[in-house]
């Protein structure tokens, strides 16, 4: 019998917020709040990007945005530039500092990851290796692709 998809939903959710819980434990040896480093990613991720594309996605509103970004402006890790086709608008790039403090963080979680992944017998790490596929697809249908592929 397949499992009722609420009840899969509820464990998945729990299961992604505890395993974000224990990655974001390494975040805090950056030293830098969780909201910023959120912001500081979409903007390496996906930047340049402006100041209310950036609250749209972090789904803030921009008074607050703007204070978010004025601290990673601060601390050297994004810089506001006038967009070159509209001297009205000011995009948020990433400096090199941002993207290496970005991808040092990375590297911080994804290593402790792989250590817990390390430790699984090869038949869960086969499961797990399905699971995220799986999950990808979930994500993508989320976002109203459902042609994901891995």
């Amino acid at each position: 019998m397949s499992p009722n998809p609420e009840e899969l939903a509820d464990r998945l959710h729990s299961a992604a917020i505890g395993l974000l819980r224990q990655l974001r434990r390494e975040d805090d040896a950056i030293g830098i709040t969780a909201p910023r480093l959120s912001a500081l990613s979409v903007v390496v991720f996906g930047g340049p990007i402006t100041l209310g594309q950036l609250a749209s996605a972090e789904q803030v509103k921009p008074p607050t945005m703007t204070r978010i970004v004025t601290g990673l402006e601060e601390d050297g890790l994004v810089e506001r530039r006038g967009d070159a086709s509209d001297g009205r608008v000011t995009q948020i790039h990433a400096t090199a500092k941002g993207r290496k403090i970005l991808a040092a963080g990375r590297a911080r979680r994804v290593e402790t990851l792989a250590g817990a992944v390390k430790a699984l017998d090869p038949s869960r790490r086969r499961a797990l290796e399905s699971g995220v596929s799986v999950l990808k697809q979930l994500v993508a249908a989320m976002r109203g692709n459902a042609t994901a592929k891995n």
